[in-house]
C-alpha cells in the first residue's frame, strides 16, 4: 500500500499520483429553496416591466383613459337626450326665466351726496327716459352727505324685493345696498364721490337682459 493512500481506504481509492481525490458535497436544501424563489421573483419583475410597456405603447393608462372619457362627455350626454337616456330632461328643459320687475314698478328717489350741483336732478331725469318711477329728487340727508366713498347707494326697506334692487342696479355699477327703518317699497340712489355718469343704456340693457336670462350652469364633469 502507498504512503499516499488514505488509512481505511483499501487498495480501492489507491492513489498512485499526487493529487487527492475529490469528493462531491450535498447540495444544502436551503441553497435550493433560496435559488428557486429567487428565480420567481425575477420573472415577476420582469413580467411587471412587460406590463407597463404595453401600457405606455398602447395609451391605456389613466390619465389618457380620462382625457378621452372627458372628451366624449358631451356626445355621450347628446346621444342619451336624443335617445331619451339618462340626462335628457337635462338637456331638454331649459332654465326658466328670472321674473324681475319693471323699471316702472320700481320706485327711486335719487339724492345727491356730492359737492356737484344738480346731479340729482340729470340723473332723475335719465331714470325717468328709461323708465323708472322717480319720485323725490334733492340733496343727501346729512346722514349721508358727502359720506358715501363708492359711486352710490341703494337705500331701502329690509322687505324691499331684491330683485328691484338688481333691476336698480344695472343703470349704476359699483353701487352697494343697505337697509333702514322705512317700510315703504321705494328706494334711495344716493349717488356718492365716485359717481361720473350712470351707464350707458346699451351697458345696462345687456346687464338687464342677463338677470333675466342668466347664463346656464357649465357642464357636469363625466
Amino acid at each position: 500500500m502507498s504512503m499516499l493512500t488514505p488509512p481505511g481506504m483499501g487498495g480501492k481509492y489507491r492513489v498512485t499520483g499526487a493529487a487527492y481525490p475529490r469528493m462531491s458535497r450535498k447540495r444544502s436544501p436551503r441553497r435550493i429553496v433560496f435559488a428557486v424563489l429567487g428565480s420567481v421573483l425575477a420573472l415577476a419583475l420582469l413580467g411587471y416591466g412587460a406590463l407597463q410597456l404595453i401600457d405606455v405603447f398602447q395609451g391605456d393608462s389613466p390619465k389618457r383613459n380620462t382625457a378621452a372619457g372627458a372628451k366624449d362627455c358631451p356626445t355621450k350626454a347628446a346621444d342619451n337626450a336624443a335617445r331619451g337616456g339618462p340626462g335628457a330632461a337635462a338637456a331638454a328643459t331649459p332654465k326658466p326665466a328670472v321674473v324681475l320687475p319693471k323699471p316702472a314698478d320700481i320706485t327711486v328717489n335719487v339724492y345727491n351726496a356730492t359737492p356737484r350741483a344738480g346731479l340729482a336732478k340729470a340723473v332723475g331725469d335719465e331714470l325717468r327716459k328709461r323708465g323708472f318711477n322717480v319720485a323725490d329728487v334733492g340733496n343727501a340727508p346729512a346722514d349721508f352727505d358727502k359720506k358715501v366713498p363708492g359711486t352710490g347707494m341703494l337705500l331701502g326697506s329690509p322687505t324691499t324685493d331684491k330683485g328691484a334692487y338688481s333691476v336698480l342696479g344695472t343703470q349704476l355699477a359699483g353701487t352697494t345696498q343697505q337697509s333702514d327703518a322705512r317700510e315703504t317699497a321705494e328706494i334711495d340712489l344716493i349717488l356718492g364721490d365716485a359717481f361720473k355718469e350712470l351707464s350707458t343704456k346699451e351697458d345696462a340693457d345687456k346687464a338687464l337682459a342677463l338677470l333675466a336670462n342668466p347664463a346656464p350652469a357649465p357642464a357636469a364633469k363625466c
